[in-house]
This record gives structure tokens, sequence and C-alpha cells, in this order.
């Protein structure tokens, strides 16, 4: 049975993401990874506790020794990273997190790999042909777009955050690790996620949370901001794609086709939940209030997924009016247990 490690196992896309793939390759071992931060919670992924082809390992990628220790007991022969600090109003109060668990988490990881799969730069090892190192990164790094136009895998990096530049540069390694060593790496990046076990922090879930407690909505600046948002199903199902048929050295978009702004994702929360949940008086918009807008706030996003279509035959299963209902529905049940 071959060894697939997952990092970030336990986060908002890697908790949707390791009970698919386990359920999926039951002839695969999945080894979940995680540090358990604040943004992780193993309750996502009880199910697979039970499974005879899951682990759970405590650690932390940014600890050599306990990379070093989960490639040597498990043997690990795939990499799906997910692990990352990804908050970007976190990244601007308090950067250096992100320094460490992006670039030297994602660099310790690289190197651990390439001494395990590798005899020297561009020789594999015996056995070891089909290892592969998929990193799952961001379309944020692309950095801002205006009104017109999509990202695509040529587009400039232009990263605004801290977050966003922690991203970057992660990127850029396991770029390296292929062009100078010869490493089978593969890179996505995507566009807004959402959907059920996202941590409470994030917009999606915000603005869920404040209309059930009957609390202020807040919006950045004017609401305008725009992101294309994709399901977190269908990345799990593109990152799949990407791992087992994607072109060694590659980078592939993952987009939605799903651009909102703040003010219309907030605005279809709302009148979701004025049918399902009404108020006693008045409508869910009334808690909607501006707020100082973040530093260096992108103003667009918005991916171009063709090559990802094209070239591995994905496509995005859910429209953004039923990903948010499914999504919606589960917050419910999450917040009125």
């Amino acid at each position: 049975m071959k060894s697939i490690l997952v990092t970030g196992g336990a986060g908002f896309i890697g908790s949707n993401f390791v009970p698919f793939f386990v359920e999926k390759y039951p002839d695969y071992h999945i080894v979940n990874f995680d540090k358990l931060t604040y943004a992780a919670d193993l309750k996502n992924v009880e199910e697979c506790q039970v499974k005879e082809n899951y682990t759970f390992i405590k650690g932390d990628i940014v600890n050599r020794d306990d990379v070093e220790s989960v490639f040597k007991k498990y043997d690990i022969r795939g990499v799906i990273h997910f692990a990352a600090e990804s908050h970007v109003d976190n990244s601007i109060a308090g950067p250096q997190a992100f320094i460490e668990t992006n670039i030297v988490g994602t660099f310790n990881l690289l190197e651990v790999a390439r001494q395990h799969w590798m005899e020297k730069p561009h020789q594999v090892k015996s056995g070891y042909e089909e290892c592969r190192f998929h990193h799952i990164s961001t379309d944020e790094v692309y950095g801002s777009l205006g009104e017109t136009g999509y990202f695509t895998e040529r587009t400039a990096y232009a990263p605004n955050s801290p977050y966003s530049a922690s991203k970057a540069s992660s990127d850029f390694l396991v770029r390296a690790y292929h062009h100078t060593y010869g490493m089978n790496v593969t890179t996505s990046n995507c566009s807004n996620n959402y959907g059920p076990k996202q941590h409470g922090e994030k917009l999606i879930p915000t603005i869920i949370r404040k209309c059930l407690s009957h609390e202020n909505i807040p919006i950045y600046g004017d609401g305008k901001n725009v992101r294309d948002w994709l399901y977190v199903l269908d990345h799990c199902r593109a990152i799949d794609a990407i791992f087992h048929k994607g072109k060694s050295g590659e980078t592939y978009n993952v987009g939605g086709h799903n651009e909102k702004n703040n003010l219309e994702i907030v605005e279809v929360i709302c009148s979701y939940l004025n049918k399902v949940l009404p108020l006693e008086k008045g409508k869910y918009q009334d808690l909607i209030t501006f707020v100082k807008d973040r530093p260096g706030h992108d103003k667009r996003y918005a991916i171009d997924a063709t090559k990802l279509e094209s070239e591995l035959k994905w496509y995005p299963e859910e429209t953004f009016e039923t990903g948010i209902v499914k999504t919606i529905d589960w917050y419910i049940h999450l917040y009125q247990k």
C-alpha cells in the first residue's frame, strides 16, 4: 500500500480532501500530518479514523525532525501539501508565522522528499519513479486585477500581502526543485474556496454566524471587492486530477467561474436565511455594516482555468447557487447544535 502524505489535512480544504481521498483510493495509505493550529479541527475528519488506510500524525512542517520522521516511518511515496497560514489579516498583524510555515515549512518538505526519493539531481531512486509532490497555492500570488481580464498560468507574480508573498515564495521553491533537481512536482493556484468545515474567521462563515446570532455583519470598505468562488469539493476533485494526471513541473489554475463581490455574497446568504429562518422583525440584510477596509486590499481576482479544463478534463460540478445552499445548511446545523 503506497503511503501519501497530506499536510494540513485537518484544515478547511484538507479536511474536505482527506475523506474524499481515503474513500476513493483504498489502496493508498493516507497519512494526515497536521500541527493542529487554531484553524484545524480533527472532528472534521473523524469519519476517517475507522478506515484502515488512514493515519493521523500530529506534527509541524517547520520542524525538520518531524518531517523526516514521518517520511522514514511510512516510506512516503507522494505529498499533497495543503499546510499553510492563510488569513490575510493575520499576516498583516503578524507576518512571521507566515514566513516560517509557508516558506520554511515548504522547503523542509521539499528537501526531505528530495533526499527520500532521489539519488542525485535528475536521478530518482529505483522504485520511487512515480513519487510526486503536489503543492496547493493561491491566486493571490498574482496580485490584483482591474475590472476585466483573468489570471492565467502565465500571469506575472505580484503579491501584495505578507500572506501572498509567502505563498509566492513557496511556489518558487517548488519550481526550483523541479528545474534544479528534476523532482516530480505540480502546483495549483486556486481561487477563493467556500463550503463546509471552513474556519469561522473567513467571510462566508462570518456572514452566516453573524446572521444566526443577530449581530452586525462587517463588510470591508464598499463591499465591491470581487473574488472567483470555488466550492471546496470541486477543488478536491481538481487536486486529484492534477496529482494523478498533471504534467510534471506544470502549474494549473483552479477556478469556479463564479465572480461575486462581497455585497453579492452577503445578499445571497441573507436572502436564503430570510426564507428558511426568517426573523421576527426585519430582514438579515438590516444587519449589514461597513467597516474600514484592510490595508492593501486587492480589488479583484478571477481565474482562467482553461488549461486544467482542456488538458485534464476537470470542470466544476457546483454552481455558486447550489454550493452556497449546501454551505449555509451545513453551518446552520453547526451553529444551532
